[in-house]
């Protein structure tokens, strides 16, 4: 593990103290990058505060952390979350710091409901995705596109992992994925299915590899989300499948959504023990335990309520219920 070099400067009373906590964060670590600025940002609202000691008065935490008019709930747990962290970190080094209750911390309830795609659904995205034309400011964007929505849907990988592979992480003999440094700054390896191997050693033998990145941008880059969400918003239009606009859904990571639900019913109707193949679902999406995995188990009535005894059984306690469509 590299020790992370930290760019940041800090120019408050607890500057020095700040810098060590980056220090100590990353080297268990911890990335800690973005919240190296949040920490900055701290830092400049101590100066403006007029800060004189090394301390952390009450009244200062409270109007860091106060809630803002614009805030919502999960916006507002970081400062509190950072804060309390730092705060927890002073006391440890003998310094006078007042340290936030984990009450203050509002409860994260998940309000977007997924949109589980059907599976007449998911191949019309397909096909249109497959008829794409091809562009000459994009030249290769009609060969790459296909398999960037199938790695997707037919993986269940995140949009960044798949945008973020390069030509030494995808292994076309043994047809296994690599991806590096993802989510949790972790590496995990996503086999994949013949028929989709078979697609990417065509597509690499047309491509070539005069880029690091297996799927390149124009600029030997990698392609940007939001390119992505605008061809996928263009998908869902050519497929007559109804967008209640940016935030509302679908989503580009409801095809994540959909491929565990699909994997979860076709294991229920080859009779597999749920029991056992519940955690492999998690490992291979990336998850660190079943709770971050129950997320993606929203039932649907093509599988509902037949299947629902059984997860009962083993998992009713991270499978969340809701009002099925």
């Amino acid at each position: 593990m590299h020790e992370q070099k930290i760019n940041v400067k800090f120019h408050s009373p607890l500057a020095n103290l700040m810098t060590e906590f980056l220090r100590e964060k990353q080297t268990c670590g911890y990335r800690y990058q973005r919240e190296s600025y949040e920490l900055l940002r701290l830092d400049r609202f101590l100066c403006r505060t007029g800060l004189k000691t090394a301390g952390l008065p009450r009244d200062i935490v409270d109007e860091w952390t106060a809630k803002q008019a614009h805030e919502k709930p999960g916006t507002q747990k970081l400062p509190v979350i950072r804060i309390r962290q730092f705060a927890l970190f002073l006391r440890q080094h003998g310094i006078d710091a007042y340290v936030p209750e984990g009450t203050k911390i509002p409860v994260n309830r998940i309000e977007f409901t997924p949109y589980i795609f059907r599976r007449e659904e998911i191949e019309k995205i397909l096909q249109a995705v497959d008829r794409m034309p091809s562009d000459t400011r994009t030249p290769m964007r009609h060969l790459i596109m296909p398999e960037i929505f199938r790695l997707l849907y037919c993986c269940g990988m995140r949009i960044n992992e798949v945008l973020h592979l390069k030509i030494e992480d995808v292994d076309l003999g043994s047809g296994v994925l690599t991806v590096r440094d993802g989510k949790f700054s972790k590496d995990r390896l996503v086999p994949m299915a013949p028929s989709t191997t078979l697609r990417l050693r065509r597509y690499a033998s047309v491509l070539g590899n005069s880029s690091e990145f297996f799927f390149p941008a124009p600029d030997d880059g990698p392609y940007s989300k939001e390119t992505v969400y605008q061809i996928f918003r263009q998908l869902l239009l050519a497929s007559h499948i109804p967008h209640g606009g940016r935030g509302r859904g679908p989503r580009l990571h409801d095809l994540r959504h959909s491929y565990a639900v699909h994997r979860l019913e076709i294991w229920y109707r080859q009779g597999a023990d749920l029991a056992a193949k519940l955690p492999l679902l998690s490992t291979y999406m990336g998850h660190k335990s079943l709770v971050g995995t129950q997320r993606y188990l929203h039932l649907t009535p093509e599988i509902f309520p037949d299947i629902i005894s059984r997860l009962d059984q083993f998992a009713g306690h991270v499978i969340p219920r809701r009002a099925v469509r």
